[in-house]
């Protein structure tokens, strides 16, 4: 069918909205709570407002459904009026500290009222007075800049699953908060950031660690080493020549990190191939010794959160194997002081993530110091005059922790995890690799669940995949049933995987999430080694100090225990 958008015919899919055609059409509509991959929202903002034919008032466009013969006008003067007086409503009761907030310059709240020429705030009125919620090791929330625009709930409850915050209150006094308004550090919540990836102001953000991490720097008795997880680069070639390549961008951003002052950089890839031999080791020893089966994969700390919160009798599924990062952080403490004379410094070790949940895992367990998300790069780089854009010099990471296959790169998106795990199992089971080109079709894509068997010698494994938290709900009693046999399971706690994390750059486009997932495919393609148990590294970690999977040193230091986290029940 057409519509007609501005006196042009443009095509319409049925059950479209009239918001995804213009954007499909090119044609630039402000709105702040409509999102392109989540269900429909309730027209809170109502910017997205349109003139159409045949009605006398003014339409919300993220809710009106295209028809064959609809005529809409989007930019008429009396549509730009009635936008330019909703967003200086907006502005009238938010909070006017633009030259401090951790959004400035990233706010789309800022943006859109310049482009509705909103220079100043007509109307006064009543201001909120909220307090700050700082409770969470991963989250803050300031409820004063809050637009109640609804993505954040949208997310929380329709595309996670999770419901651990929604609007409480009335009139003047809704706000957006976890139920009874506590802090998040005692509500549902599972950190992973979804909510402060998509929120339009610095309502809900990241906790800042850079003032952590740049007063260590400064620190005569500290010695700062950095790990970087295998999302990071990839997302930082955005803007580049795909030519540069993900590995060219490591050894940039590597190169940096040493110039404001990291005495090492360390390659968190390195610990996704170990993560990989353990996980399939486990699965192995689980499956022929009656373990507890399916076998849930662990590496994403929202989802353990998840489980520990909300799903506490599914912990002996959970692999005991800790995450990459905390993998990465317990063997550089136990190895690079070793080799390396810290001459009676203090060792820090900060991680680069594209995830906010790292911040509570750090907490949670020993091993890093600090955590920084891929959007606070930008605010690091900035104490220091760094124009990352314009580095060019490489440095490569620093050994032991240097090498990665193909296989730990895949880790950073949705069932990657998976197929590393099945070129490793492969040889466990069979005895032998996996014929031809290792990769596993099956295990990628975008769909909520899939599930396939492999073929391993004599053998079958019965696997499955879980791209996001909300999709896992809906499906997870299947997944149990006995009858579905299944052995080993991934879930990723964001759509996409890390490429898609909490503490990836703000944006709301579905496309750049699937354009770092095939820079992760590539570069898998591209690599000389592509199965985890092929890491020279890998090989000389056990030879030198784990001797081999699930022994004794691997469990005191690649594996970890789980607790019951669900919160207590309010008192009346």
């Amino acid at each position: 069918m057409k519509i007609s958008i501005n006196g042009k015919k443009v095509e319409a899919k049925q059950g479209e909205t009239v918001l995804q055609v213009a954007k499909r059409s090119g044609v630039d509509v402000p709105h702040l709570c409509s999102l392109d991959w989540a269900p429909s929202p309730a027209a809170s903002c109502r910017l997205c407002v349109v003139e159409a034919d045949g009605s006398s008032r003014l339409l919300t466009s993220c809710t009106l459904e295209a028809a064959d013969g609809l005529a809409v006008q989007t930019h008429t003067p009396r549509v730009l009026k009635a936008r330019r007086a909703i967003m200086e409503l907006l502005v009238a009761s938010h909070p006017q500290d633009c030259l401090s907030c951790v959004r400035g310059g990233h706010c789309e709240l800022s943006t859109l009222a310049a482009d509705l020429g909103v220079r100043k705030a007509r109307y006064v009125g009543a201001v909120k007075h909220h307090p700050v919620d700082i409770s969470s090791p991963a989250l803050w929330r300031d409820p004063d800049k809050c637009v109640l625009c609804g993505r954040c709930v949208t997310v929380c409850h329709d595309v996670q699953g999770v419901g651990a915050i929604d609007f409480t209150g009335r009139g003047f006094k809704t706000r957006v908060a976890p139920g009874f308004s506590p802090g998040l550090n005692v509500s549902e919540c599972v950190f992973c950031g979804q909510c402060a990836r998509v929120c339009p102001t610095g309502a809900i953000v990241e906790r800042d660690q850079v003032d952590d991490v740049v007063a260590a720097l400064a620190d005569p008795d500290a010695v700062v080493v950095a790990q970087v997880a295998p999302a990071v680069p990839a997302t930082l070639m955005e803007g580049h020549s795909k030519s540069e390549g993900v590995r060219v961008m490591l050894e940039r951003l590597a190169a940096a990190l040493k110039r404001v002052g990291f005495d090492a950089v360390f390659d968190t890839g390195f610990a996704a191939d170990l993560t990989i031999v353990e996980e399939a080791s486990e699965l192995l020893d689980r499956v022929r010794n009656g373990g507890v089966l399916p076998m849930f994969t662990s590496c994403s700390p929202a989802w353990v959160n998840y489980v520990e919160t909300h799903r506490p009798d599914l912990i002996p599924h959970l692999s005991t194997c800790k995450s990459p990062q905390q993998m990465a952080g317990a063997l550089i403490r136990e190895i690079y002081p070793k080799r390396t004379d810290l001459d009676g410094r203090r060792l820090v070790v900060v991680s680069v993530m594209p995830c906010t949940a790292k911040k509570f895992e750090a907490q949670d367990l020993d091993g890093v110091d600090h955590v920084l998300t891929t959007r606070e790069l930008d605010h690091l780089w900035g104490r220091f005059g760094v124009d990352f854009g314009t580095c060019t010099e490489q440095a490569p990471p620093d050994p032991p922790f240097a090498e990665t296959t193909g296989a730990g790169r895949l880790f950073a998106g949705s069932g990657g995890v998976m197929e590393a795990a099945v070129r490793t199992a492969h040889l466990l089971v069979a005895g032998s690799e996996l014929e031809g080109d290792p990769k596993v079709a099956e295990a990628r894509g975008r769909e909520g669940v899939r599930r396939f068997t492999v073929t391993a010698g004599e053998a079958e494994l019965n696997l499955a995949v879980v791209n996001g938290l909300g999709r896992l709900t809906e499906t997870l009693d299947e997944l149990l049933d006995p009858q579905t046999s299944l052995h080993f399971v991934e879930v990723m706690s964001c759509p996409g995987g890390c490429v898609g994390g909490g503490g990836q750059p703000y944006d709301t486009d579905v496309q750049a999430v699937k354009e770092r997932l095939e820079r992760l495919y590539e570069v898998d393609r591209r690599s000389r080694t592509r199965r985890a148990h092929e890491n020279a590294g890998v090989q000389a970690l056990y030879e030198d100090l784990l001797g081999r999977p699930l022994s004794e040193a691997s469990h005191r230091l690649l594996h970890r225990t789980y607790t019951d986290r669900r919160p207590h029940s309010v008192q009346v």
